[in-house]
């Protein structure tokens, strides 16, 4: 229910997945809702429907229903968000995980579902894995862009909002199943996934049809993998060539499993007041088995060259589990001019590994070693590398972990609606607390001093390694067998045990007002937030082998203004400028209390680095025309204060004697401006068949300035994790019984990690990527679809390049992806 009942509510951009799946860049509609900002949302109707929607409101947006859930090519909320304008995603393993909004890193950014912040299951970030949602379970998705006072302010590019399914998005009895079988090119494995929804209305006490039950189910067991070779950057460039130091072959075989449930409640007892109790549990299980094989020359070797090396063979096998689950209750009462709402959420993530092998390696000396290619090397090496007898057993490392993230919050809300001569208005307050715990726990065991043992006595299976000859694998059970005879206690590493072990507490109390206020074709809305932080953390830090105690504690105010307008220049176009502040917290590994300093070398997190904060400017034009059909074009300005990277600190300060000091610094200032384009439409005034052509494209054009300074030095940089370039194209066509569409996803390459202040020519570039992927649906009946997908058929690598395109820091490969499947839909 509105907030804002006098017709004129909040702008914003909506997209969603129907209108992705028919636009790929999405019908760039957009609407005032209760507030205004630049929002991408979706729903799951026909694009009719949602544009008849959007023609009808007050603002920009793009809708769809609930029906087109499951028409994109898409696993998972961040694989279906990357078809979004600006918006891009983080890939592991070739799925989507982590989603960059307008080129700006995944921890910049802030993730909500159904009105409550999620936690973070990983122990370092803030970024949220969204591939741990399936999306099934999404009713929708939005992505606010420009957000407004009454809104949490953290986050620099965008907030993404994910809601779960409803009853009351649907008139009576609804539900839906699905089941579908997908096929890895890389491993040879086919997989199976199951889903279904289902919800409906119920007459209490008086009302008709006024409680509303919703429930989402969702399995998957996903074999896949994929094949690596990498350097992590260590090149020597010299007069002559660049030299190669190290390099790895890494085989992946991962199975992936996700399961989610969702058990939603409206209640409206009247028409003045609603509640509802939204709930959400995702789990997602990875077990994985790496094989690795690589050598560390003994002099660095240009390609071609030879001399001696150590070789290594080393196996992780690890299961662990990432587990989400949120609990949000609101309501909303209207009391004349007044409306009152609330909401009080709880949110927990969690990762678990319950124990396992992190590395076991098995070491040999080898003569006569070389490499070809320096994006991809391939070895050169004596047949003695590939005979297990030739490798004994250094060591086996075990280890078992636990981090979570729990966030408590609690939210009023007081709007008034009211007239300023003539013209309507509105004023709103309110506030919010917010109680944020993260903590995580290591325990790891070192087993070393083993005598006269090989490879040999634990072999494994065949590797599945496509990039190059590899050799024998290693078997996990064999060396379980070997560490669970042994006493646990004399090979407990208590440093690495207890250097990475932190609890930290994060407490937000904000509050804010804000005015609405509707001028002839103008809408303006002025406000202001406050926010209040207090930090504290605590852990251990290891001095030349003595262990501290460790513990900071930090608090920091911020006034937030903001100004949004909006003008509608005729029916059918509208102008949207917006000022904004936000400010976003270090991410917990930054903020790390632990620290390592042994002799000249030191390793430190920075529990005093500073919130980044960044005023920002929004300029917009939107159009619509014709039928599925829209245009539009933002620019946008931010001026970053505070930006954080990574650095070492040697030679500077209290670490002047050190060859090696890494920690994390806050940049003074830096810069990201651009333009974000997109357009949707259907070509339906074209003869058939044509009249069924789909045609959708967004693309965000971008550019960041940052300067980061350390060892008496000072250079330019671009913003970590920025693609200055990100775009969609959609091409699809359909009728009522088939429907098909090619859609493509691009990203630009980025800086990935930054090296020493005075050596640039070691910093890490992830290279672009253009995915494509293509679906096609049969309706068999009017309810019954059978539908097949293909994914990655540009078979895409990742390749992480140090300082020139042409030097290997990783270079990975999936293959595609093939799906079938089958949906029963009723509504």
């Amino acid at each position: 229910m509105s907030t804002y009942r006098s017709g004129t509510r909040h702008a914003g951009f909506r997209i969603s997945l129907l209108a992705l799946a028919v636009s790929a860049g999405s019908a760039w509609a957009e609407e005032p809702l209760v507030m205004e900002h630049v929002e991408v949302i979706g729903q799951a109707v026909s694009i009719d429907e949602a544009l008849r929607d959007q023609r009808n409101s007050d603002s920009v947006k793009s809708v769809v229903h609930a029906d087109g859930i499951g028409q994109l090519p898409d696993d998972n909320a961040a694989e279906a968000l990357q078809r979004i304008p600006g918006l891009s995603v983080e890939r592991d393993q070739g799925e989507g995980r982590f989603v960059s909004v307008r080129g700006i890193a995944p921890d910049l950014n802030s993730v909500t579902i159904n009105g409550t912040l999620v936690p973070s299951p990983e122990s370092g970030r803030r970024a949220v894995a969204l591939d741990v949602l399936p999306s099934e379970l999404v009713q929708s998705l939005s992505v606010v862009k420009t957000l407004t006072p009454d809104m949490d302010a953290n986050s620099l590019g965008g907030t993404i909002e994910v809601e779960s399914l409803s009853a009351f998005d649907h008139d009576g009895l609804f539900y839906s199943l699905s089941t579908e079988a997908s096929y890895d090119e890389n491993v040879g494995e086919t997989s199976p996934k199951f889903s279904g929804a289902i919800s409906n209305r119920f007459s209490l006490g008086g009302g008709v049809d006024n409680f509303g039950v919703a429930a989402a189910l969702s399995w998957q067991d996903r074999d896949f993998g994929s094949d690596n070779v990498e350097t992590g950057g260590k090149w020597d460039f010299e007069d002559d060539g660049a030299r190669m130091r190290e390099f790895e072959q890494r085989d992946y075989e991962i199975t992936r499993e996700r399961t989610g449930f969702g058990l939603n409640f409206d209640y409206q007892p009247d028409d003045f007041s609603s509640y509802y109790l939204r709930t959400l549990y995702s789990r997602f299980k990875d077990t994985e088995t790496r094989n690795a094989a690589g050598v560390e020359l003994e002099d660095a070797q240009l390609a071609g060259e030879f001399g001696d090396a150590e070789g290594w063979r080393e196996l992780k096998s690890r299961e662990e589990t990432q587990t989400i689950q949120s609990y949000v209750f609101g309501g909303e009462r209207m009391m004349g001019l007044w409306t009152l709402s609330g909401q009080v959420g709880y949110s927990e993530a969690r990762e678990r590994n319950p124990g396992g092998i992190s590395s076991a390696t098995f070491e040999g000396d080898f003569a006569e070693v070389g490499f070809s290619s320096t994006n991809k090397p391939r070895l050169t090496v004596d047949p003695s590398f590939y005979d297990p007898a030739s490798f004994e057993l250094d060591e086996v490392e075990w280890e078992k972990t636990d981090a979570r993230d729990k966030e408590k919050n609690i939210r009023l809300d007081l709007a008034r609606d009211y007239d300023i001569q003539g013209y309507a208005s509105q004023l709103k307050f309110g506030g919010k607390l917010s109680r944020r715990d993260k903590t995580n726990d290591a325990e790891i065991w070192a087993y070393d001093d083993f005598d006269d043992l090989t490879l040999a006595d634990f072999q494994g299976g065949k590797v599945d390694y496509a990039l190059d000859r590899f050799g024998p694998g290693i078997s996990a059970g064999g060396l379980e067998g070997l560490i669970g005879g042994l006493d646990a206690s004399e090979f407990y590493n208590e440093e690495e045990s207890r250097i990475g072990d932190f609890d930290m507490s994060e407490d937000i109390n904000a509050a804010y007002f804000m005015n609405t206020v509707d001028l002839d074709k103008w809408r303006i809305i002025a406000g202001l937030r406050y926010e209040g932080t207090e930090f504290s953390a605590k852990g251990t830090g290891l001095r030349d082998g003595e262990f501290e105690a460790v513990s900071s504690d930090n608090r920091y105010d911020h006034w937030l203004p903001g100004l949004h307008t909006r003008y509608e220049l005729t029916p059918d176009t509208f102008i949207r400028a917006a000022w904004t502040n936000t400010v976003v917290r270090p991410t917990f590994e930054q903020l790390a209390p632990g620290f390592f300093i042994e002799d000249d070398e030191a390793a430190f997190g920075n529990p005093d680095l500073k919130p980044l904060e960044s005023m920002n400017y929004d300029l917009g034009i939107e159009h619509y025309m014709g039928r599925a059909g829209a245009v539009s074009a933002y620019l946008f300005y931010k001026d970053i204060d505070n930006f954080i990277y990574n650095t070492d600190l040697a030679g500077t300060g209290q670490w002047t004697g050190f060859d090696e000091a890494l920690s994390f610094e806050n940049g003074s200032s830096a810069k990201l401006y651009g333009v974000e384009l997109a357009y949707s439409q259907k070509l339906d005034w074209l003869p058939a068949p044509w009249n069924g052509v789909l045609l959708g494209a967004n693309a965000t054009f971008s550019k960041s300035d940052a300067e980061i300074e350390g060892q008496g030095s000072r250079r330019s940089i671009d913003l970590p994790n920025h693609s200055d370039s990100v775009g969609n194209l959609m091409v699809g066509w359909e009728n009522d019984v088939f429907n098909m569409r090619l859609a493509a996803n691009y990203k630009s390459e980025y800086l990935a990690e930054v090296a020493g202040i005075d050596d640039a020519a070691h910093d890490l570039y992830a290279d672009d990527q253009l995915f494509v992927d293509f679906k096609a649906g049969y309706f068999i009946t009017p309810n019954l679809q059978v539908t097949l997908e293909a994914l990655n058929l540009t078979d895409e690598s990742y390749f992480v390049y140090t300082g020139r395109s042409n030097y290997n820091a990783q270079y990975e490969e999936y293959g595609p992806t093939y799906k079938l499947g089958l949906t029963l839909t009723h509504f």
